[in-house]
């Protein structure tokens, strides 16, 4: 499964793969990013680890829900 982040940069928000060297998908709020990445992970196996402005992880989602490995709502 690949990871993914969703985190504040300069310019507004960014989606990146861990590892790769540019960003997947740049937005300017981070309701915006979280648009595109819902559309950018169709068809897609991964987890999306989503920061708060601080650099901390609000929370993570994983793409499609049904590969999430637990077995909880939320």
């Amino acid at each position: 499964m690949d990871s993914y982040h969703i985190s504040k940069v300069d310019k507004g928000w960014e989606l990146r793969k861990v590892g790769a060297a540019r960003a997947s998908k740049l937005a300017d709020t981070k309701n915006e990013i979280l648009e595109l990445t819902a559309s950018y992970m169709d068809g897609k196996t991964a987890s999306v680890k989503i920061h708060k402005e601080d650099g901390t992880i609000q929370e993570e989602r994983t793409y499609p829900r049904s590969a999430d490995p637990r077995r909880s709502q939320g």
